[in-house]
């Protein structure tokens, strides 16, 4: 559940980086940024102590996402990088997968008010 709940944090902020570089497509100057968390959700998912005595394997880090500029995309005559159709399918993209979390989230906790209720 909290791998869901962080995925769901950092699909928020990439929604909120692509809102912000369509906002600034004609700003002169304006370097699109892009959210990186999907790493350290992968990272997260690789591997977990079973036992106390093993070795911990450091994914507990609370700042996982983080913005940066776009370094590998072309700028246009006002110093500008920001792509539109790229921006709009990252967005796409975007949706589908945070809605698919959503989904599974919902999936966790019917399993959970079942359980409760004694599987009626």
């Amino acid at each position: 559940m909290k791998n869901l709940e962080m995925a769901l944090d950092g699909s928020a902020l990439k929604q909120k980086t692509i809102s912000n570089n369509l906002a600034n497509v004609d700003t002169p100057g304006y370097k699109a940024k892009e959210t990186v968390f999907n790493q350290e959700l992968k990272k997260s998912l690789q591997a977990h102590r079973t036992d106390q005595r093993h070795f911990s394997f450091g994914t507990e880090s609370s700042s996982s996402f983080h913005v940066k500029e776009k370094t590998n995309t072309v700028m246009n005559h006002n110093g500008n990088n920001v792509d539109v159709d790229k921006e709009m399918a990252e967005l796409a993209k975007n949706q589908l997968y945070y809605q698919t979390l959503v989904q599974r989230i919902n999936g966790k906790f019917n399993s959970i008010k079942m359980v409760v209720k004694g599987g009626r």
